[in-house]
């Protein structure tokens, strides 16, 4: 175990999960905060109408949704950052996604339009089912099954008894007939579409995470401990298959009462005679595969984590991958508030019209990884990046558009060299540095680029200019490097560190900041002579920085750190930044709207500075700025991290409870300063043992002279 120390503060809000336990979780709106824009995580669901027409829901709120059966993806808004479990539609038009925190969304348009209902629960919802437009159920959370009769303007909670075993999903065959599957071997059937629910013997106590029925009769339910499970007579009696794996299933689904698959950890089972023999398809991934969908015997998809989506088109014979629009992203820039690019691994260039409402490849024919882009106006820019192989080494290229990137020309290519960044003052003036200490010039906006001497051997990875004169590079090993002169002449400054350092931005000749590895923050106020370190209160690789004047700045950075400061970088403050993964460049083009951009193609934005207003309710007791987090990765495997955030140095504790309320670890008990704390967890109790499979609550005490804090959260440890 260990902790990392960040300062700052985020928002946050009350709102139940089990008796006695009260969750604190960072909130976030379509207009406050960081939000989606573009990118994924891991993929939850998939689902589709015909061989053309579906759509994916994941973490963090993601929906995408494609036409031409997955070629391509495109982010539809959802309005929400909780994590999405699952979606149903019964046309191409009629919908709901369910998810964690009592999520439940509705569209009537496709997806253009997802608007939120009411489920009455604050607990995770893992499976939603529809048998017409108007009648459907939720499953989810300590037995919670939610039904609707009038395509969700009323959900009502149906109830087992004192069921409290958390359900993952949910079938029927039509309005009365219907499972409901969940841990410990839960198998619960309805014949008046839940008026009553009564359960059947499965057999087992490995927790069952999907079920299919092709009739009233036939079907299946697998789990953990690869277990498969069948009935022919509606679950009076359930049977288990031979999966031949022993890997954990997630999710099954028959196209009749013979050809099914299975996904789970890593694996694709099919079957061709309903179940009595299952045979491995080779699926090309190790990853998680959560859910699967088939349109006939022969069109289906898979999808799981690190936004993987994988599709066949000969009944899963053969598989390949389809991008998930999750292309990593190292540049970002707009020219206003509509108008902007992105660019990244494989030649990636997205543009948008919209402000990142929507985003679209723009095409220029090459595999090079783009590193950078830069614009003088709406219509000229260039973008720089390189490539390597072992026959020709390093290798360059510097693209030029001079229409919005409708057409983007190749204007500069070479060798020995990758280029990482680059800087115009105006149209005919610009710089492009790059590895092995390269600086390119050019002064007939790129017709001609002409080498300088940098003096360096060093990688650069960042340059800056105030005017045509002034300029600063920075990269390898501390290097800072100044000029006066265009660049006729390049000076070494000073940085007083050995850090690598990717970024520089400056608001005059004088007042600037560059960061690097190891959190480090350098700011200047007499254009470099001296630089001195700023405290960031991280560790994390610091990768942009952007200032839009000389107090209001922002450094995005691995871990999927977001630090703002509005005091010119004396105190920064970390923000929510709704991911999980890195984040590679910011770009602001006032104090308010703002994008960041980063790995898995994640695109960020903000119409707030980054910052997220406070919800008054029932926060009279409690000081501001406690937060707990959700672990990650959730499912885990061997290992996950917890992370919360003290605005005050406080006692705190940080528990592990198993279903039964039992502590099973002491993950903190300790005095902690202010700050963000992060802690892993590897699935082990006070013993030293591993824990089993199931789920877990992580409950976090903090207790000062005049408040006390308690949040609490579910896990899932899949082995």
């Amino acid at each position: 175990m260990f902790t990392i120390l960040y300062k700052g503060m985020v928002m946050f809000k009350k709102v139940s999960i089990i008796p006695g336990l009260i969750l604190l979780v960072a909130t976030s709106y379509a207009q406050e905060g960081w939000f989606w824009q573009n990118g994924c995580c891991h993929l939850h669901d998939v689902f589709f109408t015909d061989a053309n027409t579906g759509w994916v829901v994941g973490n963090n709120g993601i929906v995408l949704h494609t036409t031409d059966g997955g070629s391509t993806w495109h982010p539809q808004t959802s309005g929400t950052t909780w994590d999405l479990e699952s979606v149903y539609f019964t046309d191409a038009n009629t919908s709901w996604a369910v998810g964690d925190n009592g999520t439940i969304l509705h569209t009537t348009d496709g997806g253009g339009n997802w608007h939120p209902q009411t489920s009455g629960t604050s607990h995770n919802l893992h499976g939603v089912f529809f048998t017409d437009a108007n009648n459907g159920w939720a499953v989810g959370g300590l037995g919670t099954i939610s039904r609707t009769t009038d395509g969700g303007s009323n959900w009502n909670t149906q109830t087992f008894g004192a069921f409290r075993r958390t359900l993952y999903d949910v079938y029927f065959t039509d309005a009365n007939t219907g499972w409901a599957v969940g841990i410990q071997g839960t198998i619960l059937h309805t014949t008046d579409g839940g008026g009553n629910w009564h359960p059947q013997t499965s057999g087992i106590t490995w927790n069952l995470l999907s079920v299919f029925f092709t009739d009233a009769n036939t079907g299946w339910a697998v789990g953990l401990g690869s277990i498969i499970l069948h009935t022919t007579d509606g679950g009076r009696n359930w049977h288990a298959q031979t999966s031949g794996t022993w890997r954990d299933l997630y999710d099954v689904y028959f196209t009749d009462a013979n050809n099914g698959w299975a996904v789970g950890e890593g694996i694709v089972l099919n079957t061709t005679d309903g179940g009595s023999t299952w045979h491995s398809q080779i699926s090309g991934t190790m990853s998680w595969l959560s859910n699967v969908y088939f349109t006939d015997a022969k069109a289906g998809w898979a999808v799981g984590e690190n936004g993987i989506i994988l599709h066949t088109t000969d009944g899963g014979a053969n598989w390949y991958a389809q991008t998930s629009g999750s292309a990593e992203l190292f540049s970002v820039y707009f020219t206003d508030a509509n108008t902007g690019w992105a660019v990244g691994r494989g030649g990636t260039i997205l543009h948008t019209t919209d402000g990142g409402s929507n985003w679209n490849s723009q095409s220029y024919g090459t595999y090079y990884d783009l590193f950078s882009v830069y614009f003088t106006d709406g219509d000229t820019g260039w973008a720089v990046g390189g490539t390597w192989d072992w026959i020709q080494g390093e290798r360059f290229a510097i693209l030029y558009t001079n229409n919005e990137g409708s057409n983007w020309y190749w204007q500069f290519e070479g060798d020995l060299t990758i280029l990482t960044s680059v800087y115009f003052t105006d149209a005919n003036a610009g710089w492009a540095v790059g590895t092995g200490g390269t600086i390119l010039h050019t002064t007939d906006s790129g017709g001609n680029w002409y080498p300088q001497t940098s003096g360096t051997s060093h990688d650069l990875y960042g340059v800056f200019f105030t005017d045509a004169n002034t300029g600063w590079a920075v990269g390898r090993g501390g290097t800072i490097l100044h000029t006066t002169d265009s660049g006729s002449n390049w000076y070494s400054q000073i940085s007083g560190t050995y850090n690598w350092l990717y970024s520089v931005y400056f608001t005059d000749a004088n007042t600037g900041w560059t960061v690097g590895d190891n959190g480090i923050v350098l700011h200047t106020t007499d254009g470099g002579g001296t630089w001195h370190p700023q405290t960031s209160g991280t560790t994390w690789n610091l990768h942009s920085v952007f200032f839009t004047d000389a107090n209001t700045g922002w450094v995005v950075g691995s871990g999927s750190t977001i630090l703002h400061t509005t005091d010119g970088g004396s105190t920064w403050h970390p923000q929510t930044s709704v991911t999980s993964w890195g984040l590679l460049s910011v770009f602001f083009i006032d104090a308010n709207m703002g994008w960041t951009v980063g790995k898995r193609g994640t695109i960020l934005h903000t119409t707030t500075g980054g910052e997220t207003s406070i919800d008054e309710e029932n926060n009279t007791q409690l000081p501001r700025n406690f937060s707990l987090a959700q672990n990650y990765p959730n499912p885990f495997h061997s290992k996950t991290r917890i992370q919360y955030i003290l605005s005050e140095e406080s006692k705190v504790t940080l528990k592990i409870y198993n279903v039964l309320g039992q502590e099973i670890q002491v993950l903190v008990d300790e005095l902690q300063y202010s700050g963000i704390h992060q802690i892993i967890w590897d699935g082990r109790e006070k013993s030293g043992g591993r824990v089993s499979s199931g789920i877990y609550f992580y409950k976090l005490t903090i207790k000062g002279n005049n408040y006390r804090f308690t949040g609490c959260k579910t896990m899932l440890l899949l082995k």
